[in-house]
Order: C-alpha cells, then structure tokens, then sequence
C-alpha cells in the first residue's frame, strides 16, 4: 500500500509516520511538508509544497496512492473563526478534493477531535468547524472516509508536540497517565494506537466512518 501523510512534522503525524515506516504492508510513505525534516528511510519521499490551497504544482507526485492520512492541523486558540475555518476546512478540503481526483479509490483517513459537532450549529467554534469539514469530507467521492475522534493523546517514542504549552503540560500529568488508563481506559489512547488505527482502517475497513476514543482504542 502507498500512503499520503500530511502533517507528518505534529505530533499525531509523527506518531502516524512512525507507524507507517514499520508496517511492511506499507510500500511508500509519501509526504507533503513546506520544509524538509532531514529524516530518511527507505519507505519514505518528501515532497516540499508551499501552497496547500493549490496542489497544482505537485499533482504528479499525488497520484497511484492507496490511502491518505491527514494530521495537519492547528489549536484554535487565539484564532478568529475565518481563519480557523481557513486552516482547518479550506486545507483539507483542498487537499481532499485533488485526491479524490487523482486516485478515486483512496481511502481518506483524517484527524478530527473529540467533541467536534456534526450538527454545524453548535456554540463552540472549533466544534462547529471540526464538524463542517467532517461533514464535507464525506461527501467527497472516495473509496472510503473515516474520521477520528481522539481526546487526550500520550506521546510515545520520543515524539514530542511543537507546542510549547502542550509539551509543558504533557510532562506535568505524564505520571498520571498511568492511573488515568486504569481508571478510565477510553479517556486516553496513545500516538502508536492511533497511528496503528488509522492504518487498521486504510488496509481493512472500519465498522462505522466515526471513530470515537473508544473505536481508535480497538482497532
């Protein structure tokens, strides 16, 4: 199988590549960045684009691909609505709608939040935006689209965020990780469960397009 990951420098996307290099059922890891990591591995292209509202330019390098994985994402904090709408919706329906077009039987694997609303009406912004564009990935005419859910992520394997507050406050409830697990063991998944669940759902289907905390944890 080849894939398509965008996002592959965040923390969710650095959890999905890590995966994707270590599965032998993946071929080809293709991946679209604005700059290069410097990261090398057999299994792996990087594909330098500053644009990600227009792929024009790199179509060539965008097609004979199996499945797609988007990561790219942003925290709405201090944003407006339009440009959260701009980063989170416009970019990926960009990106999704070009897919779709240049390989009609990918599998669309993308990266949503729990909590997101799929009513589109709702008070919260991030949720309202979160849901129109699950909303309009489904209705791109691919093989398949699922969209992931997760809550709280555990960075493993030296993975870290580029987030300077995020990464602070993993370290501080690092030791609580653990007891939270025990306690409540779909409140929390892992970057490898997701990454590991994305690729489950890209090579042999998922039960429903939705997956929740609880779905990621079992696949």
């Amino acid at each position: 199988m080849k894939v398509v990951l965008f996002g592959a420098t965040g923390m969710i996307g650095q959890g999905v590549l890590r995966e994707c290099l270590l599965d032998s059922r993946i071929t080809q890891v293709v991946t679209v960045l604005r700059g290069p990591t410097g990261r090398t591995h057999p299994k792996l292209r990087e594909v330098i684009h500053q644009d990600f509202l227009d792929y024009a330019a790199i179509e060539h390098e965008l097609t004979d691909l199996d499945a797609c994985f988007f990561c790219l994402g942003v925290s709405s904090a201090g944003l407006g609505e339009a440009e959260y709408h701009r980063i989170t919706h416009d970019v990926t329906l960009a990106a999704a709608t070009t897919l779709a077009r240049l390989n009609p039987q990918m599998t669309f694997a993308y990266i949503s939040g729990a909590g997101a609303d799929s009513t589109e009406r709702g008070r919260i912004m991030w949720a309202r935006v979160k849901g129109q564009t699950e909303n309009a990935l489904l209705r791109v005419p691919f093989k398949a689209v699922y969209l992931f859910r997760p809550g709280a992520i555990r960075p493993l394997h030296g993975i870290t965020s580029r987030t300077r507050l995020y990464r602070v406050l993993y370290r501080v409830l690092a030791p609580l990780f653990p007891l939270l697990k025990a306690v409540s063991p779909d409140s929390l998944t892992t970057t490898e469960q997701l990454g590991k669940a994305m690729i489950h759902a890209a090579l042999e289907g998922a039960p429903k397009a939705v997956l929740e905390m609880r779905d990621i944890n079992r696949m």
